[in-house]
């Protein structure tokens, strides 16, 4: 996604700044900032329970919730969400249903991201899903809502949330609707979203073909997953063939497809659509599970720490969810991680087993060009009707805006979401059915699913069989889980809706990575893979197992899943430090397994450095950059001269080499794609890639780039910083600054911006390091972009001497000690104790609530 739009999709609303520059003295008083802050002591009535529900929260303010029933224990949940999170739920379920303008007023921004979500139709999709959800699942989505509604009942706006305040300067606020269970289930598209994997790739090779005019040049910028170097989750060793059959390939006749205009027009719709939990390469994870023989409790040890964009308040919520009795009636025991607005524990544990997530990568969406006349769309030669809606967005202090919305049997048509004029000429296949088109998108997640009934299946999950069936729930998005259990196993398992792709020989792969021809029904999906046929693994030989957005299995082995997979460079990293600490007979614990989850060494610097140290800079001064290069550690440590120099070399390679070949908003973002595609590019001294085409009669190499770069970077640093090497640490230009979805803004006067974004935080790290605090050497920033949303660490063997840290804190509301208490621990790499058993739990607690019934 081109990052000229960043900041439009950030959906800040600056046209209220303002109004608020003439009353920010009253929005910080205590009185509107901290009237929202919800009483968490003593006794409280509320409505809807059976039976009395204790809620204690420790010193960062992480509730455990006790109760005697699913019904209380969902609803109960469900009123402590919206004691802390509700605008964040509310900011959620608006997006996530095309209403954001509804809230935050006629803000252009808002406006786009509603046509394209109305097109998309997340919340139309999620309305279909409720029939297919268990009726366990529909009650406690039902409960969670009840809680909520609870919660809600009889308050002002500005009793709930300081944001109500503040945007109803601009506009005026009503008291906020009551929850319905859909929009919990509606805030799993906006997840699959962020999550889906190669859309982005698929839209840039279209689009760097309108430059480079040759398929196998772009596919050099795409380069194959490197198996020889980096191991899939699951390795050869691990698997026989016939358990996992060879996967199909299949091949595109789309010799010339550009799509060009089509394209752009449907790129820059999409592009508006507000990324809630992440956006871009850096959305990824770590995980691991090793197996009890090599740690220091005898029992397996688990890792996990999912990559998602940095926000405050951020994407997760801490919770313990627990029955007072846990029985077949009432089976819940589980701690973890939440996502506010969805009831249960997404990442976590519970007395037998711990899972984590990461992004698996299948790829699940697909660009159809559609040719469209007359309001009818062509397939083999026949003219069929497009299925036509209308939608009205309404907006708070403007006037409504009605949309189109315009749908094949691929899905809805995204090249004119913003009734954009029509699309530009395109190159395309000799027999293609005339010369303008339209594009379609065809996603998973459009497809009514059972999501919903996996969150609670893996929550009560004991073993790889119910870890297997709850994977077949877990349709989008498509996610790599790994386990771990009390009795000793430590498993893989790979769950999603993975698209079958029809083999139709060409000269283009048609595995998902190009367009497709819509007109030919040879092009469509021919169904899901088989969820039997899904990889898995079970207390693999080498005695651990790590997912961390890799391929999923060696080539050629099991269903073919997705093309455009990370590179593998921090599982591969992970998968070393494992086996190095294995072979030394080291026993993995807690503490050791928390630092691995904050190594910083660089791939970048392994492929890089002796390239760039074999280059003369013949400047005294310049040298002093390189000089930094030859004793460095290759770590991006926080304090590191070396890292920030580094860093800004790599961001100048990029530039040097591939700015003159790609189109506008399409500049390498530094991942590990990148990273690949220069390793293979520096055994080419001569390559085309390295010559300056806006030098005609000029011919640069490697060396001319490569010393280029380093003058370059320390003539930058030296501006930026100091002429003083002594003086430059990564974390001077490195920082995590999480922001408000809406005040977060640069433009919001200082006391309100001071109060709702969190102090920046100096971290190391970096792209595709196992420390994956990710940059966009696109941007000129060096600033997060990504980053671990939170970290855990569960040891199977003693459960309460696990460890967790969440990005920010547990409340939404900027005036709470809990807003971004643990920001500063989560930069050092600190962790903090996550006590499981009742009796750790009350121990630990500092604030006790008892939720009653209400008396007659």
């Amino acid at each position: 996604m081109p990052r000229r739009h960043r900041l439009r999709a950030a959906l800040v609303v600056l046209a209220v700044v303002v109004v608020l520059a003439l009353v920010v003295t009253s929005l910080v008083s205590a009185l509107v900032v901290r009237r929202p802050l919800p009483d968490v002591q003593g006794t409280q009535a509320l409505a809807g329970l059976e039976a009395e529900v204790e809620v204690t929260r420790d010193a960062r303010g992480v509730p455990t919730i006790v109760a005697e029933t699913p019904y209380d224990l969902f609803l109960a949940q469900g009123y402590v969400s919206a004691q802390e999170r509700f605008f964040q739920m509310d900011y959620r379920r608006h997006v996530s249903a095309g209403r954001l303008a509804e809230l935050v007023g006629p803000d252009e921004s808002a406006i786009e991201a509603d046509r394209v979500i109305r097109t998309l139709g997340w919340r139309r999709v999620a309305e279909q899903e409720w029939d297919l959800l268990s009726p366990d699942t529909r009650d406690h989505l039902q409960a969670y809502a009840d809680g909520v509604n609870a919660y809600l009942e009889d308050r002002d706006p500005g009793s709930i949330g300081m944001e109500y305040t503040v945007l109803g300067l601009r506009v005026p606020q009503q008291a906020p609707e009551a929850w319905d269970p859909i929009d919990s289930l509606a805030w799993l598209k906006a997840m699959a979203w962020d999550l889906r994997a190669n859309y982005d790739r698929e839209l840039s090779r279209a689009q760097t073909y309108r430059f480079v005019q040759d398929v196998a040049r772009v596919e050099e910028l795409f380069p194959p997953y490197p198996q020889d170097r980096n191991l899939p989750i699951v390795t050869s060793a691990d698997v026989a063939s016939e358990a996992f059959p060879a996967a199909s390939t299949t091949e595109l006749d789309l010799t010339d497809a550009g799509l060009q205009g089509a394209l752009e027009s449907a790129e820059r719709a999409l592009s508006a659509v507000p990324h809630l939990v992440g956006d871009g390469d850096g959305i990824g994870s770590n995980s691991w599970a090793v197996a009890g023989e090599h740690t220091a409790s005898g029992k397996p040890i688990l890792a996990n720490d999912p990559h998602m964009g940095i926000s405050a308040p951020g994407v997760w919520s801490q919770v313990g969810l627990r029955c007072a009795e846990v029985t077949d009636a009432c089976p819940f025991d589980a701690t973890g991680f939440s996502l506010a607005g969805l009831p249960g524990v997404v990442i976590g544990h519970n007395g037998s087993l711990a899972w984590g997530l990461t992004n698996m990568g299948a790829d699940v969406t697909d660009f159809f060009l559609e040719r469209v006349e007359d309001g009818e769309v062509l397939v083999d030669g026949q003219r069929a009707p497009l299925d036509v809606r209308t939608e009205t967005i309404e907006v708070a202090g403007g006037d409504d805006v009605e949309i189109e919305v315009r749908t094949t049997r691929h899905g809805p048509l995204v090249s004119d979401v913003l009734d954009l004029p029509d699309v530009q000429r395109a190159p395309v296949p000799d027999d293609a059915p005339g010369l303008r088109f339209e594009v379609a998108l065809s996603w998973t997640a459009l497809t009514p699913g059972r999501t919903g009934d996996a969150i609670f299946a893996l929550m009560t999950a004991q073993d790889a069989a119910d870890v297997a069936a709850a994977a077949v729930l877990l349709e989008v998005p498509a996610q790599n889980i790994v386990f771990a259990t009390t009795d000793g196993h430590i498993g893989y398992q790979a769950p999603g809706r993975v698209p079958l792709r029809g083999a139709v020989a060409g000269p283009v792969p048609s595995d998902g990575t190009w367009p497709r021809p819509g007109w030919d029904s040879r092009y469509d999906w021919q169904g899901w893979v088989d969820p039997a046929d899904m990889p898995r693994l079970l207390d693999p030989v080498e005695g651990f197992v790590v997912a961390a957005n890799q391929a999923v299995t060696p080539l050629g082995v099991g269903p073919f899943l997705a093309e455009d997979t990370d590179y593998g460079y921090r599982s591969q990293r992970v998968r070393d430090l494992l086996t190095a600490r294995i072979a030394a007979g080291e026993a993995l614990d807690v503490a050791s397994t928390a630092e691995l989850q904050t190594d910083a060494h660089s791939p970048y610097a392994q492929v890089l450095v002796p390239a760039l140290l074999q280059v003369r800079v013949e400047d005294p001064f310049d040298r002093a950059g390189q000089q930094l290069l030859r004793d460095w550690d290759q770590s991006m440590d926080v304090d590191s001269a070396a890292a920030m120099y580094f860093a800004a070399v790599w961001a100048d390679v990029l530039q040097l080499t591939f700015a003159d070949d790609l189109p506008e908003g399409h500049a390498p973002t530094g991942d590990a794609r990148w990273l690949e595609v220069v390793r293979g590019m520096l055994d080419d001294p001569t390559s085309p890639w390295w010559d300056d085409r806006s030098t005609p009669g000029v011919v640069e190499g490697r060396d001319d780039v490569l010393a280029r770069a380093l003058v370059s970077a320390r003539r930058q640093l030296t501006a930026q910083i100091s002429s003083r090497t002594e003086d430059w640490e990564w974390g001077q230009l490195h920082t995590a600054a999480p922001t408000h979805p809406v005040l977060g803004g640069d433009g919001v006067p200082g006391m309100l911006h001071r109060l709702v974004n969190p102090v920046p935080q100096r971290v190391g790290g970096g792209s595709s390091l196992v420390a994956a605090t990710s940059w966009d050497a696109a941007t000129g920033s060096y600033g997060v972009t990504s980053a671990p949303s939170m970290r855990m660490v569960v040891d199977l063997g003693d459960l309460d001497s696990s460890t967790w840290v969440n990005l920010t804190g547990t409340s939404g509301h900027p005036a709470s000690a809990h807003y971004a208490d643990q920001l500063e621990a989560w930069a050092q790499g600190r962790q903090f104790p996550w006590p499981y058993s009742a009796a750790a739990v009350s121990a630990d607690a500092v604030d006790r609530q008892t939720l009653v019934p209400p008396q007659d």
